[in-house]
C-alpha cells in the first residue's frame, strides 16, 4: 500500500511539474492534465496521496495539488465514504492545520486558502450535528501560534461567505449552520475581538514578531467584515460601541487602517430598526471625528493609501445617511452638538483634489439639504453657502488623466483609463452636482443667486483664454476648443446659473434683469463661448415676462446666432462648434415660442418680418434652420385663437411648399422610383471634387425642406387649450356622443393636399430595395442603403468620442451625404404620418380609404402615435385592417432562427468566422438590429392591446416577481383596441403566434415583458372558445421552450413559470393533450403530476395554497429549465441533509372530527372525566 502510494505520488509530482513548466508543449501539458483529473475522479488512493503530497517538505505547487485532491474527495466522494474514512480525513486535515504549514510570514497565501477551503467543506457537511465541538477545536488551534490563528480566521470568513453571502448550500443545511452560528454569535464575536485586541497590542509593542501579529490582525479584520454585514446590530453596538471605538483607533495604524475602514463602513451602512441604529450617533463625538480627520491627513497618491481615503470618505457619508435617517424620526435623536465639525470633514473631502472623492460626497450633501429638519439648522444653512462656493470649483471640468494642468490629474490617472473615461464620469458627476446645487439654492436663494451673478459677471469681464498650443483652434486664430480654459469656465458657470435660476423668487427680479442685460450686451466671436451665452439667456428668460422690453433684444441676439459664421469662406464646411451654435439658437427660439407664446405674440409681426428677411437674404440657412423658424412661427400663431386667421397665415407660410410638393414635376418624381433616383442623383457616378452634383444636391435640399416644413406645421399647429377660446375661435365643429368637443386644425387643408404625394414617396422609398432599383444605383452610391457608421456605433453600443475637436470642419463624403439624406427623408415621412393622428384627429382618421392607402405605402412601419391617438370609433375601419396584416407580415421568427444557427456553429467553421473581424461586426450589427426591431414590434403590440392600468400592488412587485393576474383582473388589462382586435380570428391568431413564439427568441428583456404582460392576457380572451388541441399544445410547448432558453435568468424563470401555470391550470381540464406534454419533460415525477392533476380536476379535492401550488408546479417543469453555458458542464456537488435541528410541531388535533371527542361524547354522562 505504502509503495503504491509512493509510486503514484511520484507520477503525480512529475505530472504537476509538466503542467506548470512554461516550456512544456501543449500536447504533453494536456496529457499530464488529463492524468491528474482522471486520478482525482477514479483512483482509490486519493486520500493517502493527497496527504503525502500536502506535506510541507514538498514544493508549494505540489502541496497545493495535494490539498486540491483532498478538497475534491470531500466535495464529490464524501457521501460514499465510510464513517472511519471521514474521521481519518478530518483528523489529517486538522493535523495539517496544526503543524502542516510554514510560519505565517513564509507560507504561500494560496496554500492557506485551499487548506481553509478543505475545513469549510467538511463543516458544511457535518457541523453542528456530527461535529459539535468544531468551534472549540478552532479556538484551541489559535493557541498554537499566529499561523494557526490566521487559518482559523480564514475558515470562519469562508464559512460565512458560503452560508450567508453566496448561499451555496441546500436550504436545510444552510438553515442549520446559520442557526448555529447565530446561537454562538456572542462567543464568536468575543473570540474575534479578543484575537484582534491581543494581536494589535503585540503589534504596537514592536516585538520581534510584529509583522506576524499584524498579519493576524488583518485576517481578523477581514473576517469581522464578513460577519458585520449580517449579524444582529446588538453585537456591533454592544459595550457602548466598543467594536466601533476600536476600529476608529485602528484608523491611525498605517498597516491596519484600510481593513479597519472597510469594517467601519460596513457597520455604519447597516439598515435595520431605527432604535438599533441609534448608538451609531456616538460616532459624532469629538474623539471619533478627530480620529477620522487625523487619518485623512497627508495622504499621498499611493494606491493603498488612496483606497483607504476613499473608504474613509464613504464612512463619513454613511454616517451622514444614518444622521438623516435618525433625526426627525420617531426615535428621539437630537442634532449633534458638533455637527459643524462633521460638516467640515465632509467639506474637506468635497474640496479634495480627487474628482472621485468629490463625487462620493455628493449624494450625502443632497440628502442633508433635502432633509426636512436638518436643512433648517443654522449649521446646514451656513454649509449650503459654502457648498455653493465650492461648486464654483467642482463644476469646472479639470483633471484629465492625459494632462498635468491641475492637482487632480494625478488622482485621475489612478481612477480613469483615458480622457474619454474621465469625460463620461464627469458628465454624470456634473448632473449629480446640479441636483444638489438646486437643493442648496432652495435653502439660501438670495446667496445662491449672488454667487451665480458674481461668477457670471466675472466671466463676462474676463478676457478669453484659449489656453496652450494643444487647446487652440486649428481653423481660426484666437478661437477656443472644448479644452480651452475659458470654455471650461463658461460651461461651468452656465450650468451653475441654470441650476440656481430655477429656484429664484420674484424678489430678485431687479438683480436678475441686470444680469440678463449684461449677458445680452456680451459679444463674442468664439462659437463655444457663444453657445454658453445662449444657454444663459435661456436660463434667465423667464424674467423677461416681468420686463417685456427685453424681448426685442433677446430675439435679435438669437437671430444673430442663427446666422453665425466665423468669417470663413462660405464654401468651406462649417465646424462642429459653428453648427452647434446655430442649432442651439434655433432650439432656444422654439423653446421660447413654445413656453411663452403669449409673451411673443405682440412681437409676431416683427418676428415674421425678420424671418422673411432671412429667407430673402444671401445668408446661407440649412433646411433644418428654416424649418425651425417655421415651427416657431406656427407656435406663436396658435395664440391667434382664430381659425380663419391662423389658416390664412399657414396658407401664406406654406404656399410655396404646397405648390412645389403638389406640382406635376414633383408628382412624377415621387411616384416613380427610377425618376426619384435620378432626381436625387443616386444613379450618377460622382467624384469627391466634382461640382456636377450641385443640381441634384439642390433637389435633395428641396425635398428635405418640404418634408421638414410639413412636419413642423403638423407637429406644432394646435387649437386653443381653453375649450371656450376654441369654440369662440371657430375650432369646434361638433360634439361626440359623450359631449366632448370635436376640434379641427388650421393645417388640415395643407396636409390633405400634401398627403397623396407623401404616401407615394413612402411607397417609392420602400420599393428602392427591389433588385431592379438597387441595380440603378451608381458605383458611388451602391452602399447608400447601408446603415451609417454613426448609427452602427449607436446600435452596437460603442461609445461616442465626446472629446472630438469641435473646430475641425465636418467634411462628409458624397456617399455619407446620400446615406444621411435617405435616412432623414424616410424617418421624416413617418414622423409626419405619426403626428397627423394627434394633430388632425377626426380629419385624419376619416380620410377615405386611409387604411388601404397606408397599407399600400407605409406597411412596413407604423408610428405608435398613430395608434394611440386613434378615436375608438375608427378601430374597425382603420386600425384592424392596418395592424392585422402588419403583425402577420413580420417575419421575425425566421430572422431569429438565422441568429440561432450562427450561435450553434462549432469547430473549424466558428474559427474561420471569428477570423473575419468585419464579418463578425456585421453579424453583431444584424443581430442587434433584429433585437431592436423585435422590441419595437412587441412594444407596438403591447401599446395596442394591453392596458397599463394594473393593480398598484402588482405594479410594485413587477421587478421582483410576476404579478399573479387572476382572470377577473386580466379582462381589465385589455385595451378597447385589444378587444376589437381579438374579435377577428386571423388577427388574434397572429397576435398569439407572435407573442408565444417570441418567448424563445434570445432576448431576455422581451421574453420577461411578453410573458408577464402579454401572453396570458391575450390567450385568456380566447381560452373559452373552441381552440384546436394542436394550438393549445403549441402554446404550452412555446412557454416550455422559452424556459429552456431563458430559464437560467431568475426574472424570466419566474415570469415563464407563472405563465405556464396559468395555461396549464386553465386549459388542462379541457385538453388532455397538455398532460402528454408534461410527461415528456425530463425527470418529471409521474406520481407528483397525478397528484397535481387530481387536485386540479377533482372539484372535491383539497386545494393547496397559491405559494405551495406554484412550488409544486415549478418542481414538475424543472426538467425544462435551461442552464447557463457556464453551468452546463459543471460537476454537481451534493451535500446531504443531516437530522434537523428544528423539531416539527405536531398539528393540532381536530376536536370536532375526532371520534373520541365528538360533540355527543363531550356531553355524554358516561364520560367520568367530566
Amino acid at each position: 500500500m505504502a509503495e503504491q502510494v509512493a509510486a503514484m505520488c511520484e507520477q503525480l509530482i512529475k505530472a504537476v511539474n509538466v503542467i506548470m513548466d512554461a516550456e512544456t508543449s501543449q500536447m504533453f501539458r494536456l496529457e499530464a492534465l488529463k492524468f491528474c483529473e482522471e486520478f482525482k475522479e477514479t483512483n482509490s488512493l486519493c486520500v493517502p496521496c493527497g496527504i503525502q503530497l500536502a506535506d510541507k517538505a514538498q514544493p508549494a505547487v505540489v502541496r497545493h495539488f495535494g490539498l486540491q485532491i483532498l478538497e475534491h474527495v470531500i466535495k464529490f466522494r464524501w457521501n460514499n465514504m465510510q464513517q472511519q474514512e471521514k474521521v481519518h480525513l478530518k483528523e489529517c486535515a486538522m493535523q495539517l492545520l496544526s503543524n502542516g504549514t510554514h510560519p505565517i510570514l513564509e507560507e504561500e497565501s494560496h496554500i492557506k486558502d485551499v487548506l481553509s477551503r478543505i475545513i469549510v467543506e467538511m463543516i458544511k457537511r457535518e457541523w453542528p450535528q456530527h461535529w459539535p465541538d468544531m468551534l472549540k477545536e478552532m479556538e484551541a488551534l489559535t493557541s498554537q501560534g499566529e499561523a494557526q490563528t490566521e487559518l482559523v480566521m480564514l475558515i470562519l470568513l469562508r464559512l460565512a461567505e458560503d452560508v450567508i453571502t453566496f448561499q451555496t448550500l441546500p436550504t436545510q443545511r444552510r438553515r442549520d449552520i446559520q442557526h448555529t452560528l447565530t446561537q454562538n454569535m456572542e462567543s464568536i464575536f468575543s473570540f474575534m475581538m479578543a484575537i484582534l485586541h491581543i494581536n494589535v497590542e503585540d503589534y504596537r509593542k514592536l516585538v520581534s514578531e510584529a509583522r506576524a501579529h499584524c498579519r493576524v490582525a488583518v485576517a481578523t479584520l477581514n473576517t469581522l467584515a464578513g460577519y458585520i454585514d449580517w449579524v444582529s446590530l446588538v453585537y456591533i453596538t454592544t459595550g457602548n460601541c466598543h467594536l466601533l471605538e476600536m476600529l476608529c483607533l485602528l484608523l491611525s495604524e498605517p498597516e491596519l487602517q484600510l481593513e479597519a475602514a472597510e469594517c467601519l463602513l460596513i457597520a455604519i451602512s447597516r439598515k435595520g430598526k431605527l432604535e438599533d441604529r441609534k448608538p451609531f450617533m456616538l460616532l459624532f463625538d469629538d474623539v471619533a471625528i478627530h480620529y477620522i480627520l487625523s487619518a485623512a491627513q497627508g495622504v499621498e497618491v499611493v494606491e493603498r493609501r488612496y483606497i483607504f481615503l476613499k473608504r474613509l470618505c464613504q464612512v463619513l457619508c454613511a454616517l451622514g445617511n444614518q444622521l438623516c435617517s435618525l433625526v426627525g424620526s420617531d426615535v428621539e435623536v437630537d442634532i449633534p452638538a458638533n455637527l459643524s465639525k462633521y460638516m467640515e470633514a465632509i467639506l474637506a473631502f468635497t474640496t479634495h483634489s480627487s474628482q472621485f472623492l468629490k463625487s462620493s460626497t455628493v449624494p450625502t450633501w443632497g440628502t442633508l439639504f433635502r432633509h426636512e429638519t436638518l436643512s433648517k439648522d443654522a449649521v446646514i444653512v451656513d454649509m449650503a453657502i459654502k457648498y455653493l462656493r465650492t461648486s464654483m470649483t467642482n463644476l469646472v471640468k479639470t483633471g484629465f488623466p492625459s494632462r498635468d494642468d491641475n492637482p487632480s490629474c494625478e488622482y485621475s490617472r489612478v481612477d480613469f483609463d483615458s480622457d474619454e473615461d474621465f469625460n463620461s464620469f464627469f458628465t454624470s458627476f456634473r448632473a449629480q452636482q446640479g441636483e444638489v446645487v438646486r437643493s442648496a439654492s432652495r435653502i439660501v436663494p438670495l446667496e445662491a443667486f449672488q454667487i451665480a451673478a458674481e461668477w457670471l459677471q466675472y466671466q463676462i469681464a474676463s478676457p478669453i483664454d484659449v489656453g496652450d498650443t494643444a487647446c487652440r483652434s486649428k481653423t481660426a486664430e484666437g478661437l477656443c476648443t472644448a479644452l480651452s480654459p475659458s470654455v471650461i469656465q463658461w460651461e461651468a458657470v452656465t450650468f451653475f446659473v441654470e441650476c440656481v435660476v430655477t429656484q429664484i423668487f420674484k424678489s430678485l427680479e431687479e438683480k436678475v434683469t441686470g444680469l440678463l442685460q449684461a449677458v445680452l450686451n456680451y459679444d463674442t466671436k468664439d462659437p463655444l463661448i457663444l453657445s454658453c451665452v445662449l444657454a444663459n439667456i435661456s436660463a434667465l428668460f423667464p424674467f423677461v415676462t416681468h420686463r417685456p422690453h427685453f424681448l426685442p433684444q433677446v430675439i435679435y441676439k438669437l437671430f444673430k446666432a442663427i446666422t453665425y459664421e466665423v468669417g470663413q469662406d462660405n464654401k468651406a464646411p462649417w465646424t462642429k462648434s459653428v453648427k452647434n451654435v446655430r442649432r442651439h439658437a434655433c432650439f432656444s427660439i422654439i423653446k421660447i415660442c413654445r413656453d411663452y407664446p403669449r409673451l411673443i405674440l405682440p412681437c409676431f409681426d416683427m418676428f415674421y418680418n425678420q424671418v422673411k428677411k432671412l429667407y430673402l437674404s444671401n445668408i446661407t440657412l440649412t433646411h433644418m434652420e428654416k424649418c425651425s423658424l417655421i415651427e416657431a412661427l406656427v407656435l406663436i400663431s396658435n395664440q391667434f385663437n382664430d381659425f380663419a386667421k391662423q389658416q390664412a397665415f399657414l396658407d401664406e407660410l406654406m404656399g410655396s411648399v404646397v405648390a412645389e410638393w403638389t406640382s406635376d414635376k414633383m408628382r412624377h418624381v415621387l411616384w416613380d422610383p427610377a425618376t426619384f433616383l435620378s432626381f436625387v442623383g443616386a444613379d450618377e457616378v460622382v467624384s469627391e471634387q466634382s461640382t456636377d452634383a450641385d443640381t441634384t444636391a439642390h433637389n435633395r435640399v428641396r425635398l428635405s425642406f418640404c418634408l421638414f416644413a410639413m412636419l413642423g406645421v403638423v407637429k406644432r399647429a394646435r387649437w386653443p387649450a381653453d375649450p371656450e377660446d376654441a369654440k369662440a375661435g371657430g375650432f369646434v365643429v361638433g360634439y361626440t356622443a359623450a359631449g366632448a368637443p370635436i376640434y379641427r386644425n388650421s393645417c388640415t387643408a395643407q396636409f390633405l393636399a400634401l398627403l397623396p404625394n407623401l404616401l407615394a414617396l413612402i411607397r417609392t422609398q420602400n420599393s428602392l430595395f427591389m433588385p431592379e432599383n438597387m441595380a440603378r444605383l451608381s458605383e458611388t452610391f451602391s452602399k447608400a442603403h447601408e446603415v451609417m457608421d454613426a448609427e452602427k456605433n449607436v446600435v452596437l453600443g460603442l461609445p461616442h468620442h465626446l472629446l472630438d475637436n469641435y473646430d475641425s470642419p465636418l467634411y462628409r463624403t458624397q456617399l455619407e451625404r446620400m446615406q444621411g439624406f435617405f435616412t432623414a427623408l424616410y424617418d421624416n415621412c413617418f414622423q409626419v404620418l405619426g403626428n397627423a393622428g394627434p394633430s388632425l384627429q377626426q380629419d385624419f382618421y376619416t380620410i377615405e380609404r386611409l387604411a388601404e392607402e397606408i397599407t399600400g405605402s407605409a406597411f412596413v412601419s407604423l408610428d405608435h402615435q398613430l395608434v394611440l391617438s386613434c378615436p375608438q370609433e375608427y378601430y374597425n375601419s382603420l386600425l384592424c385592417p392596418l395592424l392585422g396584416p402588419l403583425f402577420a407580415y413580420m417575419q421575425l421568427n425566421a430572422k431569429w432562427q438565422v441568429i440561432n444557427q450562427r450561435t450553434s456553429i462549432n469547430g473549424e467553421d466558428e474559427e474561420e468566422v471569428v477570423c473575419q473581424e468585419s464579418q463578425v461586426t456585421q453579424e453583431m450589427l444584424e443581430e442587434q438590429l433584429v433585437r431592436l426591431l423585435t422590441r419595437e414590434v412587441m412594444d407596438l403590440l403591447t401599446v395596442s392591446c394591453i392596458s397599463r392600468k394594473v393593480p398598484e400592488s402588482a405594479a410594485n412587485k413587477e421587478e421582483i416577481e410576476v404579478p399573479s393576474a387572476s382572470p377577473a383582473q386580466s379582462t381589465e388589462e385589455l385595451t378597447e383596441l385589444g378587444k376589437c382586435l381579438m374579435k377577428d380570428e386571423n388577427i388574434y391568431m397572429s397576435l398569439l403566434t407572435l407573442s408565444f413564439t417570441s418567448l424563445s427568441w434570445k432576448d431576455t428583456a422581451n421574453c420577461q415583458r411578453t410573458a408577464t404582460m402579454v401572453c396570458w392576457t391575450l390567450l385568456q380572451q380566447v381560452a373559452g372558445r373552441n381552440l384546436l388541441p394542436e394550438a393549445v399544445t403549441w402554446f404550452y410547448t412555446s412557454v416550455l421552450r422559452g424556459l429552456q432558453v431563458h430559464g437560467q435568468h431568475e426574472g424570466c424563470n419566474s415570469a415563464l413559470t407563472q405563465l405556464a401555470m396559468h395555461v396549464y391550470e386553465n386549459l388542462r381540464p379541457r385538453y388532455m393533450e397538455l398532460r402528454v406534454v408534461m410527461t415528456q419533460i425530463p425527470n418529471i415525477s409521474v406520481d407528483a403530476l397525478d397528484q397535481y392533476d387530481h387536485r386540479l380536476i377533482d372539484p372535491n379535492a383539497q386545494k393547496a395554497g397559491d405559494k405551495k401550488r406554484k412550488d409544486q408546479f415549478k418542481k414538475l417543469i424543472a426538467g425544462t429549465v435551461g442552464k447557463a453555458l457556464c453551468q452546463q458542464f459543471r460537476k454537481e456537488v451534493h451535500i446531504r441533509n443531516l437530522p434537523s435541528l428544528f423539531k416539527k410541531t405536531k398539528p393540532d388535533k381536530d376536536m370536532l372530527n375526532s371520534e373520541a371527542f365528538s360533540l355527543s361524547g363531550l356531553f355524554s354522562p358516561e364520560d367520568s372525566a367530566l
